[in-house]
């Protein structure tokens, strides 16, 4: 007899839209203080480098805790908006605020001043956390096809990129628009500005995916923390993608965290910083297409070689930015723009695979617990980008700063910024080349042809 061809059911472009619009979310939270408060904590609050870099990385560890937890409660979640969509609407009624009273401008300085954006980034982490592990954890859901799970979250990156551009653009502008070098005023315009673009797209995305499938919607899986994570240490490919992604979004992070000191110091602008972050999240916004197509003709593993390939390529080449100037620099980093585009493109997409086939094998809805712990320990670990650039700096004798009491800094400091923006994060992109070899997960065979037919 002939098989009959089953024909996948399609995500509505309804949704895919609202659920786009949730990365705005995910891009800003990352982008904003992983560009600048790094930068606001040693030239406006005058934090030495080191201590800043334990600020940034030190909420982030909490993730490891909050974030798996989160997911397991969204796994088991019952309720008439389904198991994820409650969290999304936690995460957008918490995470502006938040968010705003990280960039608020304690009246304080140093170790004091430390303390309370220590504190305040703590709190978002947790609120972020709400929202983005729910929210990363739908689209292994949505569909059971390999290559539309890439196409939809096509749609995200798109959005990403937007959302990028706001942050790596607007927010710098607004944050040094009073004076050179901005202001603790200026810098409150930005998060208040930043927050309500937060509320915006989380709401957004809470009423976009309304309509959003649960294909299969297996049973939530009820096992203990210890069962649960037993069977996910025998998941190779979830464990292989975590390594490699995190390996990534160390590079990432070190770049982000480097980028207002390298338009400063080595560019000579600390306005530079918008249109490096332009030639950044430009590729994003053209190259996703591309990227959906590379991914089909050489499959996701291939395509992400490629782009990391592409990334540790223009990484390396600003290295000579001292020698051939402003233009060179926004060349590489644009060409590391459409490296990174892929890589953020191939991790969801490789995630959402994860997702699907450990819910096929074992019949349980666990997206949430691999999703938080994905999350957390990507996050956890692209963070430390902050510290050891901040390492790096101090290691060059940084000196921290006052608006109203600017330094000079010595040459070992501008060699460390560079240094740090661009030598160490090609290194940390060209290892997880060698990691995606390691992940072996790929599309499902098609079915042999009956014989008989």
């Amino acid at each position: 007899m002939i098989t009959p061809v089953v024909s996948t059911p399609t995500v509505p472009r309804s949704v895919r839209l609202g659920y786009g619009v949730g990365s705005f979310c995910t891009a800003t939270v990352n982008a904003v203080p992983g560009l600048l408060l790094l930068y606001y904590m040693t030239n406006f609050l005058a934090v030495p480098a080191w201590l800043a870099g334990v600020v940034v990385t030190a909420p982030k560890v909490w993730d490891l805790a909050i974030n798996p937890l989160v997911g397991r409660w969204s796994d088991r979640t019952v309720s008439r908006w389904g198991p994820r969509r409650p969290w999304l609407l936690a995460g957008a009624c918490t995470l502006p605020v938040a968010f705003f009273l990280v960039f608020a401008g304690p009246p304080v300085t140093g170790v004091a001043a430390a303390g309370y954006v220590g504190v305040c980034y703590l709190a978002t982490a947790t609120a972020y956390a709400l929202f983005e592990v729910p929210y990363k954890a739908m689209p292994g859901e949505m569909t059971h096809d390999y290559h539309e799970r890439t196409s939809l979250l096509q749609w995200r990156m798109v959005f990403i990129g937007v959302a990028t551009a706001i942050s790596g653009i607007l927010a710098p502008a607004i944050a040094t628009g009073e004076g050179e070098n901005g202001t603790l005023s200026s810098y409150r315009t930005m998060a208040v500005t930043i927050a309500i673009v937060l509320f915006a797209a989380m709401i957004g995305a809470f009423f976009g995916t309304a309509r959003a499938p649960m294909t299969g919607a297996p049973e939530a899986d009820r096992g203990t923390w210890r069962e649960q994570f037993a069977a996910i240490k025998g998941n190779s490919a979830f464990l292989w993608l975590t390594v490699l992604a995190c390996t990534q979004m160390l590079a990432v992070s070190m770049m982000l965290a480097a980028a207002p000191y390298f338009a400063t110091y080595t560019l000579g602008s600390p306005k530079a910083t918008q249109t490096l972050f332009a030639a950044l999240v430009g590729p994003i916004l053209l190259t996703m297409p591309l990227w959906v197509r590379l991914a089909k003709r050489f499959d996701k593993r291939g395509a992400m070689i490629l782009a990391a390939v592409l990334y540790a390529g223009g990484a390396a080449a600003a290295i000579a930015t001292p020698l051939f100037g402003a233009v060179w620099a926004h060349v590489t980093i644009t060409l590391v723009g459409v490296g990174f585009s892929g890589l953020q493109l191939l991790q969801f997409s490789m995630l959402a695979d994860v997702i699907a086939t450990d819910a096929a094998k074992t019949g349980k809805r666990r997206a949430g617990v691999l999703t938080g712990l994905w999350t957390a320990i990507e996050s956890a670990v692209s963070s430390s980008g902050a510290l050891i650039f901040g390492v790096i700096l101090s290691i060059g004798g940084f000196i921290e700063s006052e608006p109203s009491r600017p330094v000079q800094q010595p040459d070992s400091a501008v060699t460390a910024v560079l240094i740090g923006t661009t030598a160490v994060p090609t290194l940390i992109i060209l290892a997880s080349v060698l990691m995606t070899l390691k992940y072996r997960l790929t599309p499902p065979a098609a079915p042999a042809p009956d014989a008989s037919a």
